[in-house]
């Protein structure tokens, strides 16, 4: 069975849906690696943003896992980890 997969153009999608973007950010560059507070991302965008992650993926994320202090790449892999079929999960 394959699993889904949340990617970076997923996470792109979701944060302009749900907060938009500063015009100072390109968030089509490479922001993996770039906290969330740097690309002007508050802790309500955040919450909208793990919000609608949560219901269009059916997963439950940490409050921890929407920090402003993170990276788009912390926030992927915890996603990711949690869509894991469960088998993968326990390896």
């Amino acid at each position: 069975m394959a699993s889904i997969q949340f990617t970076l153009d997923d996470l792109r999608r979701i944060l302009l849906e749900a907060a938009g973007a500063d015009e100072s950010v390109d968030l089509a560059a490479d922001i993996q690696d770039t906290s969330f507070e740097v690309l002007g991302y508050e802790s309500i965008a955040l919450l909208e943003t793990g919000g609608r992650i949560e219901r269009e993926y059916g997963i439950v994320l940490d409050d921890d896992d929407l920090s402003e202090e993170l990276t788009p790449r912390d926030l992927i892999d915890a996603v990711n980890a949690q869509l894991a079929p469960a088998g993968a999960r326990a390896a």
